[in-house]
């Protein structure tokens, strides 16, 4: 039964249950007090150690009720039926074969779930592959012998053997549309979640500001993806940050500190370092072009609410205005449109969003902000006021852009990217997901000490 647990709990993973060592060691122990008779109580102690949500009990049930699904299978067998002598002799050397005409139901479930096991069933990843893994887990369960016995009884003289093919081929049809529903059990309890991974690979790689911007059906799991990368680096740079405040044991101060207690350090001091969390502006373009990224970009660091002190968010494509106040009082998705409905689809210019920040919001920078630009660099031939650019520069903890262009296009036409990087101390593309979680990992990175 063990064997059994562990594919659950795999199941369970794959259902984004979320199963560690220590949980599936608990689960183990419950269960063993439990036993596995009762399947109400089995399910409750399993849920009760594994499920740590509404959401997770949900899925958990779903789940369950797939894996372990043998009492549906059972109900499905044919009726059971007595076997005469010669049939008896016909069927001796399979048992397989004497169970599906014997009607043992717990033999036959038994007997796939073996033969499951050998053929690896539960790696199947595809929808593409169930038929395979069907043929498979019938000939890893013997259904060969089945078709040789049914064979053999069509040669008999005198139709003395048809009876028994009739039978036989019933429950080769019987059994094979048993084998169908396990195979498709197993692929809704694994290969669910790899269809999804290999779309969220696809995702995560796509270009931002590709023509015809990001599809409908791709933009709610983008979101999604995009908040659990920044949960993902929120939990990481917490942890850095914790061991880095702890610092380093203070020798000196513990052995001052032992003589309270006759030598015995029992108080330890630690070396503390006082690790400043992330102070952030972001200016966003939010011209057509460049509209998709901004928003991927803004959700992400609204996401790390947690581990950023401070966050002010601008966005322009001719003008700029703060967004902070909008981004705080609606999702970013709402927000969003109403900063498109404000200033998008307006002529970009750089040059003017640049006066725009440097008169009204040049005091917010100090030598612990980091200023993150995302835009194309393109202002449409205007001045870029390189000198305002240099001002900012010259203020920030780092300045950062994030360019969904290709460093190749840098400087062509209208762009004015490769001016604009002389200010940056980074200047990256930035057309994917993949990317920008790279480069605001890098700037959580830089508030820590190594």
């Amino acid at each position: 039964m063990q064997g059994t647990l562990e594919q659950f709990f795999r199941a369970l993973r794959a259902a984004d249950v979320r199963v560690s060592p220590a949980e599936a060691i608990d689960a183990t122990r419950a269960v063993a007090v439990t036993g596995f008779s009762d399947r109400t109580l089995f399910k409750d102690a399993l849920c009760a150690t594994l499920a740590k949500s509404a959401d997770e009990v949900a899925r958990f049930d779903a789940t369950f009720e797939a894996f372990f699904a043998r009492d549906r299978a059972e109900r499905s067998e044919g009726p059971s039926a007595e076997l005469s002598q010669s049939e008896a002799a016909q069927v001796a050397d399979s048992p397989l074969a004497q169970a599906v005409l014997q009607g043992d139901a717990a033999a036959v479930q038994q007997a796939m779930e073996e033969a499951a096991h050998r053929a690896g069933v539960a790696e199947i990843r595809l929808t593409t592959q169930r038929s395979r893994m069907t043929r498979r887990l019938l000939e890893e369960m013997g259904l060969e012998e089945i078709e040789a016995i049914i064979a053999g009884a069509r040669r008999l003289p005198d139709g003395e053997g048809e009876a028994l093919a009739e039978r036989l081929e019933a429950a080769r049809a019987r059994l094979f549309r048993e084998a169908q529903a396990y195979v498709q059990r197993q692929h809704d309890l694994y290969a669910a979640t790899s269809a999804r991974e290999l779309r969220e690979e696809r995702l995560i790689r796509k270009q931002l500001n590709a023509d015809g911007g990001v599809d409908p059906v791709d933009y709610a799991l983008m979101q999604q993806l995009v908040k659990k990368m920044a949960k993902r680096l929120a939990a990481k740079y917490a942890r850095r940050r914790r061991a880095a405040q702890k610092g380093h044991l203070d020798v000196r101060k513990t052995l001052r500190r032992s003589t309270a207690y006759g030598g015995v350090p029992f108080e330890i001091a630690w070396k503390v370092k006082k690790v400043d969390k992330p102070s952030i502006v972001v200016i966003c373009d939010v011209s057509k072009s460049v509209a998709a990224a901004a928003q991927f970009l803004l959700t992400f660091l609204y996401s790390l609410n947690e581990v950023v002190e401070r966050l002010d968010a601008f966005a322009f494509s001719g003008r700029l205005i703060p967004v902070g106040d909008i981004l705080d009082e609606n999702t970013v998705e709402t927000a969003i449109f109403q900063v498109l409905r404000e200033i998008g689809f307006q002529s970009t210019d750089y040059g003017q969003a640049l006066a725009d920040f440097c008169e009204n919001h040049l005091d917010t920078l100090d030598r612990r902000t980091t200023v993150i630009f995302l835009g194309d660099g393109r202002s449409n031939y205007a001045d870029p006021r390189l000198d305002l650019m240099r001002q900012i520069h010259d203020r920030s903890r780092a300045v950062i852009w994030l360019n969904p262009e290709p460093e190749s296009y840098w400087g062509q036409g209208d762009s004015v990217m490769d001016r604009y990087a002389r200010f940056c101390h980074v200047a990256k593309q930035c057309g994917t997901l993949a990317q920008l979680e790279r480069i605001i990992e890098d700037v959580l990175r830089s508030y820590v000490p190594h």
